[in-house]
């Protein structure tokens, strides 16, 4: 391993990136939005699609998506009521982004799992927390 003396580079307080509000690596975030790209979709529906996520975790993770602006919640008339949620036009701009991550993991995949297996094979090698 070199040793470098490069300077680091110096992060502003004020950084857009601090509050960055793409959670596409979230586990869920990505999946949501691509089950959102064809028009609404109720909770229950959602929640049935993205199986196994919990009641709970789809809640947050809608909210914190509507919160970033990235879809909006509605209610919907009708003898059951409910909500649906959709895609904002700021929300559909990350089809483009997660087309692009699901090519770079379709061509990448076989090098990261290699990886992760040598890894994980290696003598001393330390129990990863992102396991599973």
């Amino acid at each position: 391993m070199t040793r470098t003396d490069a300077p680091l580079p110096a992060f502003d307080p004020a950084c857009p990136m601090s509050a960055f509000p793409i959670r596409i690596g979230g586990r869920w975030t990505a999946m949501i939005v691509l089950c959102l790209e064809a028009g609404p979709r109720r909770f229950g529906v959602l929640r049935r699609h993205l199986r196994p996520i919990s009641a709970k975790v789809l809640a947050e993770t809608l909210t914190a998506m509507e919160r970033d602006g990235l879809l909006r919640r509605r209610p919907v008339g009708g003898p059951d009521g409910g909500v649906e949620y959709e895609l904002t036009a700021l929300g559909r701009t990350l089809l483009d982004v997660i087309a692009h991550v699901r090519g770079w993991a379709r061509d990448h995949l076989g090098e990261v799992l290699r990886a992760r297996d040598d890894f994980d094979d290696a003598p001393g090698a330390r129990p990863s927390a992102l396991a599973g």
